[in-house]
């Protein structure tokens, strides 16, 4: 999976541990929950941090929802479940990385 970079450069937002706006542990950093799409700090600046592509989580046996306990970010127009230091959605039968 790639991620593209994508400087946010309008973005007059701090996000930290009190902004208020969800933290979301992905891979090697924090991206930030904030207007649908998720942020992320890098070089001193702001980047979006969304996946590039579709990749498919193979064999992934639980099925989220809202009793699976595990937390849910809105990303765009679904939602994502933070799992295992990554995010899932659910789409067309299976679940994808993002």
């Amino acid at each position: 999976m790639t991620t593209l970079h994508h400087e946010h450069p309008t973005h007059q937002h701090a996000h930290g541990a009190d902004c208020g706006h969800q933290a979301v542990p992905h891979g090697d950093h924090v991206d930030y929950a904030h207007d649908g799409h998720l942020h992320r700090e890098h070089s001193g600046h702001w980047d979006e941090c969304e996946p590039a592509g579709h990749t498919t989580h193979e064999g992934h046996a639980h099925a989220h929802g809202t009793d699976c306990g595990h937390d849910t970010v809105r990303h765009g127009d679904h939602v994502d479940y933070l799992h295992d230091g990554h995010r899932h959605a659910a789409h067309d039968g299976h679940y994808d990385d993002h």
